[in-house]
């Protein structure tokens, strides 16, 4: 299940369970769209209870990053699981930009950082 929120080129995505190909047709025209009007966006990622995704959503994800990695200037992962610090560092091998990870408790604290310089 995903629940999206945009307010100018600010995207705030919270997430429970496991992602679906439906989730992804919800979310990614919204961020490309996004990313068209504005050119770079700052997105905020909270996953509750998060289970990972199904072998469809896992590659609709795979093939959006590689190709609009560059047009975020700041995501923040906020969840609670230490795989998911893990996979913010890996990402920054790979994506060139700002890219944080925070606790479950620290969700204000990471609204407030990927919100920073960053109203249009």
């Amino acid at each position: 299940m995903i629940n999206i929120e945009t307010k100018g080129n600010k995207i705030y995505t919270i997430t429970a369970g496991k992602l679906d190909k439906v989730d992804y047709e919800k979310m990614l025209p919204l961020v490309k769209e996004k990313t068209k009007k504005y050119n770079a966006i700052h997105w905020y990622f909270q996953m509750k209870d998060f289970k990972g995704w199904t072998a469809n959503a896992f590659w609709c994800d795979m093939n959006f990053d590689l190709g609009n990695a560059a047009k975020s200037n700041k995501l923040v992962i906020v969840g609670d699981k230490k795989w998911q610090v893990r996979m913010t560092e890996i990402m920054k091998f790979f994506i060139r930009k700002e890219i944080r990870c925070f606790d479950e408790a620290e969700g204000s604290n990471a609204k407030e950082w990927v919100s920073t310089n960053f109203d249009v």
